[in-house]
Formats: C-alpha cells, structure tokens, sequence
C-alpha cells in the first residue's frame, strides 16, 4: 500500500483501482498453474490508457514495482502493477502485454 500510495502522490492524479486483492477462488484465479499475486495483495490494476498510462509505467519502475501488465486495447484499457521480488520464476523488472 505505501508503494502504491508513493506512486500516486508522484503521479499528481486519482488512480482508478480496477483490481486488487482476489481470494484464490476468484474466476480470474481459477485454473491457473499457481495464484498469482493478487492473491497475497502484491499487485493491483489501473484503470488508465493512453499517455498516462507510458507515464504511470515509468512512475511505476522509479517505485519499485517489478511486474508491468499492459493492456492498451478496446475501452477496457488498464495496467497490471506488482512488487514481486527478483527471485520469482520471472526476471523482475518484467514487462508483458494482454
């Protein structure tokens, strides 16, 4: 929360939260090889598009975040942040588009 709090006090503006703690259960969760971190409250997603949407990517690796989920197209358009650390089965910082 303090991280997420940091980012968007640099940002300057509201951050819509799409998306944030989900019990292992939750649809989303479902089916997956593992929970992934929503499920112990290390991630959350950012309604935001566009040109905000490269600032708050930029923003987000300054503060530490580790996992950038990007999803640019149709209206529902949102970011993925997490703080995962390095030693997770990804390379951190990690990068990936829906």
């Amino acid at each position: 929360m303090d991280r997420l709090q940091s980012l968007r006090t640099l940002y300057g503006k509201p951050m819509v939260i799409t998306s944030g703690f989900r019990d292992p259960s939750h649809p989303a969760e479902v089916g997956k090889a593992k929970p992934g971190p929503h499920t112990t409250g290390r991630a959350c997603d950012i309604a935001v598009g566009g040109a905000d949407a490269l600032l708050l990517i930029q923003l987000a690796l300054e503060k530490g975040f580790t996992g950038i989920g990007v999803q640019q197209k149709g209206v529902l358009r949102f970011l993925h942040l997490d703080d995962l650390p390095a030693e997770t089965d990804r390379p951190r910082p990690f990068l990936w588009s829906y």
